[in-house]
């Protein structure tokens, strides 16, 4: 029978690839950063090379290390349920899910009460952090991205298809000095998010002012903060139709009528081997039967 290597040399390899720290993950394994160390070098020591570039302050996977990740990432997580599966008193499934926070906030958290009815053991881990396709397979089992389009190599359902929305805050178009005009957009600051950084663009080509220039342009990472910012008056928000409508906020109007189809849509993504296991497969089936759902509802031709 071939030799393998401790599991525990193998999760302490994984725990440093994915926290990039030492200490980092010898806290997370409850271990000495110096007992960590000789948990990875013995790794190393079995496998006959190096598996991370060591830094002055930080530690990286070297092109070995990044093979091997990607190896043995995903079975350590399937091998980590079963063995939470079959100690806990109530089996759960879990899925490791990449979420952008405002569509976690907007249409997953208020919808998953209809997941938990259907499928009561699946819990979801949710994960906010920047860059979840790249994750995918090292700690995510799959995501919900913002994207003009996906990486063929992996699984895709597209969620919607939007409009293109200037939002702004409701004072703005009301009384003598009222912004009616797309053209005054030149006198204000405009809210780019930064995985749509194409929208003001896209936008101003479409209704025929090609490379007019607002006063100021400025970029966030959190669709949240710029409808805060923008129902403060702060700026107008370029983002989507359902952004407006899902965030219920009366403080936020659409600032122009123009109708602008949006490149841009949310996506479910996962590799597609990752649809072989459960917990990916029952979350991805009903996500994208509740999104035909809304879909239909909000289509008055579809057929009762």
């Amino acid at each position: 029978m071939r030799r393998l290597p401790s599991l525990a040399a193998v999760e302490a390899f994984v725990q440093v690839a994915r926290l990039g720290s030492i200490k980092a993950a010898a806290e997370e394994l409850n271990l000495s950063s110096p007992a960590l160390s000789r948990r990875v070098q013995a790794l190393e020591r079995f496998i006959g090379r190096p598996l991370f570039e060591r830094r002055h302050q930080s530690i990286v996977l070297n092109e070995d290390g990044e093979k091997l990740i990607h190896l043995t990432a995903p079975l350590l997580d399937s091998l980590t349920d079963a063995i939470e599966a079959l100690t806990s008193a109530n089996p759960v499934m879990r899925l490791r899910l990449g979420v952008l926070p405002l569509f976690a906030s907007q249409r997953l958290i208020p919808a998953l009460p209809s997941l938990r009815d259907r499928h009561p053991s699946l819990h979801i881990d949710v994960d906010t952090a920047p860059h979840a396709v790249t994750r995918l397979g090292e700690g995510l089992d799959a995501a919900i991205v913002l994207a003009s389009v996906i990486d063929p190599a992996l699984h895709a359902d597209r969620l919607d298809q939007n409009k293109i929305f200037p939002i702004g805050a409701r004072r703005l178009v009301q009384g003598p000095h009222a912004v009616t005009d797309p053209l005054q957009i030149k006198e204000m600051t405009v809210f780019i998010h930064r995985d749509m950084p194409d929208l003001f663009a896209d936008w101003s080509r479409a209704i025929g002012l090609d490379g007019i220039e607002p006063a100021a342009i400025d970029h966030f990472d959190s669709g949240q903060l710029m409808l805060e910012a923008a129902a403060q008056g702060l700026g107008v928000a370029f983002m989507h139709e359902s952004h407006l409508l899902d965030a219920h906020d009366d403080r936020l109007v659409r600032m122009f009528a123009e109708d602008v189809d949006s490149p841009y849509s949310y996506w479910f993504v996962c590799r597609p081997r990752a649809l072989q296991i459960k917990p990916v497969r029952l979350f991805r089936d009903w996500l994208v039967s509740l999104d035909e759902w809304a879909a239909n509802e909000a289509d008055p031709h579809t057929p009762r």
